[in-house]
């Protein structure tokens, strides 16, 4: 007898209708519920012109490539999921995910061989279909049950509980309230459905073998198990024991969009939408769109896209995003998680964004994605935060040290207020070639404001210019013709300061004709590569420790070769997260590590833990998940008390690692850690640039 299983077994036809009618009557309850919000999201603005109704949600031929390659990628590959560490849960997930995708296709290949004139569900096929249900099913269940004891594991506040903006004390605050246990109780039932689901499909095989037993049941080892623990059963019983399983699959579809749930169906359609851009780019705002509108940035959330709204009812609220959030694990009120979920709820209520999240958490980011690179459904925190900062710059709302570093941007072309023309101080003694003298130059050395103003950044431009001199490269710099890129301003939401200086700046790179530049700041490459170019600004741009690696492999400069475990190297956001660089810093201290790829981290967690095994001395958090000194988004020109610095857990975890010498590439990093190493030891503690480093490595 050739393997292969006879659908309705024993039913008869008025039963077959029945199931049809409830099957269509439960997708027709979760498809009704789904529509009311889909009237919420097309309240937000188009992605374009002809993206109005229903074309929005319809691929256009360009973008049909776009929609298959994300949902490959993003959803069928789990690429954001794969790359967390193990501790996330992101095992768990995995399993989860593919076990429930399994039973998805299964069912999808049953349905097309059962109404469609192609039979193909028998012989070693069936065998094949059978074992790998029967199996990543098991695995399916193994991982609601994983999911449920680490939820009973997990603290209050991990379990999203600390979400009330309220007057209690910080630590009564963080332990939080408003999170009732109604919402956890509604966790645990989601896992309790999902299982009861899944386990009853296998009493239904059971049922089904134990009814009419085949010698081919062994390719369904679980329900073949089961089986023989069950009676000789009669038709009947078997029914009820099928029926009662799909009652649970009918619940378990007219639930989806009442619980957490729904991102099963949303992270695929957010998934499908999304827009790759680089995460160091924020999208400007055009004056046309000031005039037609009234404002300035996000007041309301009908003013975000409408693929924004969408993106925040696919949050399940598994919480990685806060997990990873420099400003929430210092104690601040920033909750990214909650950022999201109060704007999904101001969604309906039409209450303003900034009430709904509140002034302080919008300020407290400091815009270094690292809840981007942690979000698995691609929602966009920092771009929904910046959009409402935009309005409450716009509305006078911003005082204190962050609005003096704008008047200065915008009165001395200095983030710091220093004059144009002591931008050229540094240079002293230096003979440093200057472009308006007419010298012939490959790279533009763009010093920045911190690299012309605070002395440890100082000290850090000499270096390069001296390296790249000793190395032969022809390279000039501005001077005092060089202004602030805008990014400091643009992120904290003053968006037309900053774009009056990137086109100040641009018609400097034109008028010179620029073509490649060079910067020891992370924060001012980011801006030139990922945003100028909306200005007409599209140069090559390299950050110094990439060009100075290039250098040592090409023998025209030595690499440092400092002893094993005496150097630390903190991993700036702007050039690791959000410009996954990570290689060439390490490089010059002859450490030959990897760890520009997205997909390796999980890998090394897995095998090496918090050590890469190479000449510095790794902490816990490098590379992609480095964590955040403090001083992006303008938080570096913005108060906050000691005991709330990012910068101080950083260096606690720098320190840890027992180096005596903290290596940056970041002069923002520079300063923020100077200040923290200092609170946090009493030790004395070498903080330098890389680039010092390679300059004393290749001194005469």
């Amino acid at each position: 007898m050739e393997p292969t299983r006879q659908e309705f077994f024993g039913f008869l036809l008025p039963e077959k209708l029945l199931f049809y009618f409830l099957a269509f009557l439960s997708l027709g309850i979760c498809f009704w519920q789904i529509r009311s919000r889909i009237a919420l999201w097309l309240s937000g603005k188009p992605l374009g012109p002809i993206r109005e109704g229903i074309k929005y949600w319809l691929p256009t031929r360009e973008g049909l490539g776009r929609w298959a390659n994300n949902v490959g990628l993003y959803v069928i590959g789990q690429k954001k999921v794969r790359s967390s560490r193990p501790r996330s849960g992101a095992p768990m997930h995995l399993m989860l995910f593919y076990g429930f995708l399994t039973l998805f296709i299964g069912t999808t290949l049953l349905a097309i061989n059962t109404y469609s004139p192609f039979k193909f569900h028998k012989g070693l096929y069936y065998l094949i279909y059978e074992m790998a249900l029967d199996v990543m099913g098991l695995g399916f269940l193994i991982a609601c049950v994983w999911a449920f004891f680490r939820r009973l594991a997990m603290t209050r506040a991990e379990l999203g509980w600390a979400d009330y903006h309220g007057d209690q004390d910080e630590k009564q605050w963080r332990e939080g309230r408003r999170r009732p246990m109604s919402g956890t109780m509604n966790d645990y039932a989601v896992l309790g459905l999902l299982f009861i689901t899944g386990f009853t499909g296998y009493l239904a095989e059971a049922a089904r073998m134990a009814l009419n037993p085949q010698p081919f049941d062994w390719s369904a080892p679980v329900g073949h198990a089961l089986s023989l623990a069950l009676p000789q059963l009669s038709v009947e019983q078997y029914k009820f024991v099928w029926w009662f399983h799909m009652a649970w699959v009918f619940a378990f579809f007219m639930l989806i969009p009442r619980f957490r749930l729904r991102h099963i169906v949303m992270a695929i359609l957010v998934s499908a939408g999304y827009e790759k851009k680089p995460w160091g780019e924020l999208k400007p705002i055009t004056m046309e769109e000031v005039e037609t509108t009234g404002q300035i940035g996000v007041t309301l959330a009908k003013d975000y896209s409408r693929w924004q709204l969408m993106s925040m009812d696919a949050c399940m609220e598994c919480g990685r995003c806060t997990e990873v959030c420099p400003a929430w694990n210092v104690g601040k009120v920033l909750n990214p998680k909650l950022v999201v979920q109060d704007i999904r709820g101001s969604m309906a209520s039409g209450v303003a964004v900034a009430e709904a999240v509140s002034e302080e958490a919008l300020w407290a980011c400091t815009t270094c994605n690292a809840c981007v690179e942690a979000c698995p459904v691609l929602i966009p925190h920092v771009d929904l935060i910046v959009g409402a900062r935009r309005s409450l710059v716009a509305e006078g709302k911003l005082s204190g040290t962050g609005a003096t570093m704008l008047r200065q941007v915008g009165s001395t072309g200095s983030a710091w207020g220093q004059a144009a023309i002591d931008r050229e101080d540094w240079m002293k003694g230096l003979d440093v070639p200057l472009c308006r003298d007419g010298v012939e130059f490959e790279y533009l050395m763009w010093v920045g404001c911190a690299g012309a103003t605070d002395p440890g950044a100082i000290r850090t431009t000499k270096a390069v210019a001296q390296l790249l001199k000793r190395a032969g490269v022809k390279f000039a710099c501005l001077g005092k013709e060089e202004a602030c890129t805008g990014d400091p301003a643009r992120r904290i939401g003053e968006e037309f300061l900053f774009q009056e200086k990137a086109m100040q700046n641009v018609s400097v790179f034109q008028k010179y004709k620029v073509k490649k530049i060079v910067t020891a700041c992370p924060h001012c490459m980011n801006t030139f590569k990922n945003e100028y170019h909306q200005f007409d600004g599209d140069v090559e741009v390299v950050h110094h420790t990439q060009l100075l690696s290039q250098l040592v492999d090409d023998g025209k400069l030595a690499a440092s070769n400092p002893n094993k475990g005496e150097v630390t190297y903190h991993d700036p956001c702007y050039l690791a997260r959000v410009n996954n660089e990570s290689d060439a810093p390490r490089s010059l201290v002859g450490d030959a590590t990897n760890l520009n790829s997205e997909a390796i981290d999980l890998v090394q967690w897995l095998q090496n833990g918090p050590s890469s095994g190479g000449a510095l001395a790794e902490p816990e958090h490098r590379g992609r998940k480095t964590l955040c000194c403090g001083a992006g988004g303008g938080r570096m020109w913005m108060e906050e008390e000691p005991n709330q610095r990012p910068g101080n857990r950083r260096a606690e975890e720098l320190l840890a690692t027992g180096a005596k010498t903290v290596a940056v590439g970041c002069p923002f990093c520079r300063i923020m850690l100077d200040a923290s190493i200092k609170q946090v030891s009493e030790e004395e503690i070498r903080l330098v640039d890389l680039a010092e480093m390679l300059q004393e490595a290749n001194a005469e």
